[in-house]
């Protein structure tokens, strides 16, 4: 059978080339790459929402979901149109890179053209990529966790949110979790943002510990939902607002309504479903832009803590030894020689 013939289609006044259409992306669903293509078109207002000026990660599969993956964090250096824009980020070892920073429609038609199949922004624009203008919570499930949950775990983090007279946006992740995504002003650090995180995951611990747990390592958490705050660490990242997932459903991160999620499954949601909520409800996410809340509350309860004994926690293995870090070593593993604080 010969091969689809590529075209050329115009998206936000730029010419994309679409070639091989008829790829096969998602086997099980027979999805192709003109499946995603449309879907991302489809969706366009919502994700551009989640995506705009926003340094991007692309997870590519040129080969569909089961074949070889990568992480591009560097554009290609041949072969990209001129008018694709970028922006430089810099990773915790200081190296820097430069990478797709989505200024329209058409940069999300051309990664998913190069087999992009999942979109992960960093929480930053590419004018101040070392200022978090996006808090998120990643809500993690641990085994014997249900989505009910992580739904009821959510809900906690809503009362908190409510109580600082904040604005929570929160979506599947695609798989098992939920994310809760937050505009904050852009003028505080990642050591900062991060250390806010800790004290909002905290604070949902103290009301629910027997449903959440902060605890960094796996052997500390039991059946309870993991508060993961290492993804406001520099170079973490996480799915965004309608990407797909590179799974055998093809779910996407569906952004919900907070009345919503307690009568959703993750399943709801994958590259057939979603636009069509899209064209009928649009975005619930519309209002994300609308206020852009001050840390200082959240940086005040980082002080409470510290004063009760409740200081920073573990980085990434990746990330270099911070300052007021505890020891990276799992508590099975701890003994006086490397359970020294560096303080």
């Amino acid at each position: 059978m010969p091969k689809a013939a590529a075209e050329i289609i115009e998206i936000a006044g730029h010419e994309v080339r679409l070639t091989s259409p008829d790829k096969v992306m998602f086997p099980e669903r027979n999805y192709t790459k003109r499946d995603v293509f449309d879907y991302y078109l489809a969706v366009g207002d919502g994700i551009m929402r989640a995506l705009r000026n926003r340094p991007t990660t692309l997870q590519r599969f040129p080969d569909g979901i089961e074949g070889e993956a990568f992480f591009q964090k560097r554009i290609p250096t041949r072969g990209v149109p001129e008018w694709i824009q970028t922006a430089q980020i810099k990773f915790p070892s200081m190296r820097t890179a430069v990478e797709l920073c989505p200024a329209d429609l058409a940069h999300v038609a051309w990664a998913a053209q190069m087999g992009t199949v999942v979109f992960h922004p960093w929480p930053v624009r590419g004018d101040a990529p070392d200022n978090p203008d996006e808090l998120r919570i990643d809500l993690d499930p641990q085994p014997g966790n249900s989505f009910a949950d992580v739904v009821a775990t959510a809900g906690v983090l809503h009362e908190v949110l409510d109580d600082l007279g904040w604005v929570g946006f929160p979506k599947t992740s695609g798989g098992r979790g939920v994310h809760i995504y937050m505009r904050i002003e852009p003028r505080w650090s990642f050591v900062e943002v991060r250390r806010a995180a800790i004290a909002l995951a905290r604070e949902a611990e103290r009301r629910r510990p027997d449903l959440i747990t902060t605890a960094w390592w796996k052997e500390e958490r039991g059946e309870r939902v993991f508060l993961d705050f290492n993804q406001m660490a520099r170079d973490r990242t996480i799915t965004c607002a309608y990407s797909l997932r590179a799974n055998a459903r093809a779910t996407a991160s569906a952004p919900l309504t907070w009345a919503e999620l307690p009568d959703v499954e993750p399943d709801d949601f994958d590259l057939r479903t979603l636009p069509k909520r899209f064209a009928e409800i649009g975005d619930p996410h519309a209002a994300i832009d609308d206020v852009a809340h001050d840390l200082t509350a959240l940086l005040e309860w980082v002080e409470r803590d510290e004063k009760n004994g409740q200081g920073d926690m573990p980085y990434p293995p990746d990330h270099p030894k911070m300052p007021g870090e505890p020891p990276r070593v799992q508590p099975s593993r701890k003994n006086a020689a490397n359970w020294q604080s560096d303080e």
